[in-house]
């Protein structure tokens, strides 16, 4: 029997610890309150949306690892590959200071406000901050 691949995923939006979707990431492996290395621009309107096109800041986020599964779920959520398109990117992470390729989710144009922080809880603060 082979053992299922894991995936790290860098999460920005909704599937944060707090958020609505993240119920989605419960059997995951948190590893980490992360940053993206590169500068996007994160976008919001009601939902999150990072996009590629604007290089403003670095997008603010958790790293969890995933399982093939919730990979595939997530991957529904998000409509990937014609809605958002899952890329591979990489994350500083926050305890560790260490750099790490994980998932994220880009969606194809800018939309709605503009998020100058790059951090989603300054427009929709979490429920909490529990993980």
């Amino acid at each position: 029997m082979s053992e299922k691949k894991k995936h790290n995923v860098f999460v920005y939006g909704t599937l944060r610890a707090g958020y609505n979707n993240h119920f989605y990431l419960e059997t995951s492996k948190w590893i980490d309150y992360a940053q993206t290395s590169d500068k996007y621009s994160l976008f919001e309107s009601g939902i999150p949306f990072v996009y590629k096109g604007f290089s403003l800041t670095t997008i603010t986020g958790e790293m969890y690892e995933v399982s093939d599964d919730v990979l595939h779920w997530l991957d529904m959520l998000e409509g990937h590959p014609s809605h958002y398109k899952r890329e591979e990117v990489d994350v500083k992470l926050t305890f560790t200071g260490k750099t790490e390729k994980a998932w994220l989710y880009f969606y194809p144009e800018a939309v709605g406000n503009l998020v100058e922080s790059g951090d989603y809880e300054e427009a929709y603060p979490r429920r909490s901050n529990s993980l």
